[in-house]
């Protein structure tokens, strides 16, 4: 159940957000073995004029770049995984917005299950109930 925030520099554009959404879907769950049906993924955009890097602003560099920042539950994926979704997120990002500057960031969050969940409940809380009624 992890959500995904996706800030790219660029202009909004619709239907790149559903390829986005859906490559960064895909990848969380092949990766991380997370439930698609529980992934949220949030996109935001900044202009390239707006987005420096090195001290020039990526419009300068005639670059483009991304900054993905995904909350898991802490103790759910191994050093690996995390890993191999980084270099997956960066290979499919870079194939999808084409020159990308190198200095584009995946920040992997690992939250203590006591600290976050949805729709109400700590993922502690779901893990304990769902041990309980296995029993």
């Amino acid at each position: 159940m992890p959500i995904l925030k996706l800030t790219l520099s660029g202009a909004p554009d619709a239907a790149r957000s559903a390829r986005v959404a859906a490559t960064l879907a895909g990848l969380t769950a092949e990766i991380l073995h997370k439930d698609p049906a529980l992934t949220s993924v949030a996109i935001a955009h900044v202009d390239p004029a707006h987005w420096i890097v090195g001290g020039q602003t990526l419009a300068a560099q005639g670059k483009a770049s991304f900054f993905l920042d995904i909350l898991i539950t802490d103790e759910t994926n191994t050093a690996s995984e995390k890993a191999a979704f980084l270099a997956a997120v960066f290979r499919e990002l870079g194939a999808e917005m084409g020159n990308l500057h190198e200095t584009s960031y995946v920040h992997v969050h690992d939250a203590r299950a006591a600290a976050w969940g949805y729709g109400g409940l700590t993922q502690q809380y779901r893990a304990v109930r769902k041990t309980l009624e296995a029993a």
